[in-house]
């Protein structure tokens, strides 16, 4: 099978309390009436959330069934092996209010919990005037200091502050403890996992009307108490995080360019401006797979430039 255009997935919205409605006014999403929308899963391969091709010759195909049935096709000859799924889910996130206090656990832990592991980074697509986020712990705080701020509640005051504005990316490895702020909204990539341990949630209420459920003893178990006040990615180039598990590079495309190189694939997140590839063309908040036998996989930019992101797996 060869394909001749990128391929583009049906979003799936997830009702948040933290929510709100950005998504629709800065990317022009068709969200659902009166929900408040905290998550966008773009680009999803599990059980219980399977993205769907939206168009062409795919269409109606989930992602699971283009990894298991068209992997040489769609993902080319260098994929890792071994995965029933697809390794990694994309998002768009929007904090009208700050997420609870978490931490995703690293590998270790994660078996012994019966969890996922899982390792993200968040790229800053916009934000209010005094968005932040959390990342890591203060200089000086130890275990003991975090367990007596959990029972005194003031958990903040132990967490590392950043204040964000657009552009602004950070990584967010298993094992570091965060939140996201009010205000921002982000693209999130990330490893194929849906574990979260949240250890705070600022005494708010659910959309149930009742407290979140913690998990304290996971998230203990979790935290890198040796992560002390990480810093937003400095890009080396292009290359804004690279890991095991991907690797994300902003472009800032003035001109045609390949999306990748023979035998591989590429997905795409578009910032500004508008791309055209293959038979296709994308504006703000568009995802898109380039696959690895599309013949002409070239992105172009319309009227001038535009900005993007660009994943690939290692």
């Amino acid at each position: 099978m060869q394909l001749t255009d990128p391929i583009v997935f049906e979003p799936l919205f997830m009702e948040r309390v933290w929510g709100g409605r950005r998504l629709e006014s800065l990317f022009n999403k068709r969200l659902p009436m009166g929900v408040r929308v905290g998550e966008s899963w773009e680009i999803v391969d599990r059980e219980e959330a399977q993205s769907v091709v939206h168009t062409g010759p795919l269409r109606g195909h989930t992602l699971n069934e283009l990894w298991t049935d068209h992997r040489e096709a769609v993902f080319g000859n260098k994929t890792p092996a071994g995965s029933k799924r697809f390794p990694l889910l994309f998002k768009l996130l929007d904090a009208q209010e700050r997420l609870s206090v978490q931490v995703h656990p690293p590998a270790r832990v994660a078996r012994a919990l019966n969890g996922e592991p899982k390792t993200e980074m968040w790229y800053v697509a916009d934000t209010y005037l005094d968005a932040d986020i959390f990342a890591g712990l203060k200089a000086g705080v130890g275990r003991e200091d975090f367990e007596r701020a959990l029972r005194e509640g003031k958990v903040a005051e132990k967490i590392h502050h950043i204040a964000m504005k657009p552009g602004d990316a950070i990584f967010i490895p298993s094992g570091r403890i965060h939140a996201i702020g009010a205000g921002n909204v982000i693209v999130e990539v990330q490893q194929n996992s849906d574990t979260t341990y949240r250890v705070f949630d600022w005494n708010r209420l659910g959309l149930d009307g009742k407290p979140r459920t913690l998990h304290v003893e996971e998230s203990m178990q979790s935290i890198d108490f040796d992560d002390i006040e990480p810093a937003v990615t400095r890009p080396a180039g292009e290359s804004l995080v690279k890991c095991d598990h991907f690797e994300v590079e902003k472009w800032d495309l003035q001109s045609p360019r390949r999306a990748f190189d023979e035998g591989k694939f590429a997905i795409f997140t578009m910032l500004g401006g508008d791309v055209e590839c293959g038979g296709s063309r994308f504006t703000p908040g568009d995802f898109f797979l380039v696959p690895a036998s599309q013949p002409d996989p070239v992105l172009r930019p319309v009227n001038g430039g535009a900005s993007l992101l660009r994943t690939t797996i290692p």
